[in-house]
């Protein structure tokens, strides 16, 4: 029962860290519709800048979480009004702070009104929200001492299973030991596998592949 608990709580993990890409797949798209809808057609400078800053922030928000010192390059040439952001500081925060800025100055400038402002704010604010969601899974591991402890477990029950059946199986309690034990053992092995869901391993998100068609489907709307 632990153990089956043990995965569930990791599977939990993972799960709600697939929620929360999906929701900042979703509210990305949703931005640049609605952004695509509001800003004149030919305005290439602001929907040149959009259309860099959308995606900025899932590659950088993928950085952050893996803990990445290089830059995530979505293009050769950076956007000259996307500054060089300081690696030593939060920068997903830097990222949102300048979609907020922006959208604010275009506001003070009558390019959006107060009303359409008001309908970009729920994309604007959920942009952190994603952010903190992802950092408290990433930051609240599964405690060491429970992992050891069904490590322990598994290792006395295996170990104590052949004296429970020795009697009644003869030699086939082998088998059946071997086959309990590797039930157990690869319960734990994929707990400990899904538990930290934004590594680089395979069976991590694929936050990279989501941060690309992200910048995909952002690039297509706004053009």
């Amino acid at each position: 029962m632990l153990l089956v608990f043990r995965t569930n709580t990791a599977y939990d993990r993972w799960w709600e860290g697939r929620k929360q890409w999906g929701a900042l797949v979703n509210n990305s798209r949703n931005l640049a519709i609605k952004l695509s809808s509001i800003l004149p057609h030919d305005d290439d400078k602001e929907r040149s800048f959009f259309k860099e800053i959308i995606p900025r922030f899932a590659a950088e928000l993928r950085a952050h979480l893996q803990s990445e010192d290089t830059r995530f390059s979505l293009d050769e040439k950076p956007h000259p009004k996307i500054p060089d952001f300081d690696r030593r500081k939060h920068v997903p925060n830097q990222v949102a702070s300048l979609i907020i800025s922006r959208t604010m100055q275009l506001n003070r400038q009558n390019k959006i009104t107060g009303d359409q402002l008001i309908l970009l704010n729920p994309e604007l604010t959920s942009l952190l929200d994603i952010c903190g969601s992802c950092e408290r899974i990433k930051n609240t591991p599964i405690p060491y001492s429970y992992s050891a402890f069904i490590k322990k477990f598994i290792f006395f029950y295996i170990l104590t299973l052949p004296l429970g059946f020795v009697f009644n199986l003869g030699y086939l309690v082998i088998p059946v030991v071997i086959f309990v034990f590797y039930v157990l053992a690869s319960l734990e092995l994929i707990a400990e596998e899904i538990e930290e869901p934004f590594g680089n391993e395979a069976n991590d998100l694929p936050m990279l592949r989501i941060a690309e068609n992200i910048k995909k489907n952002v690039v297509e709307i706004l053009t």
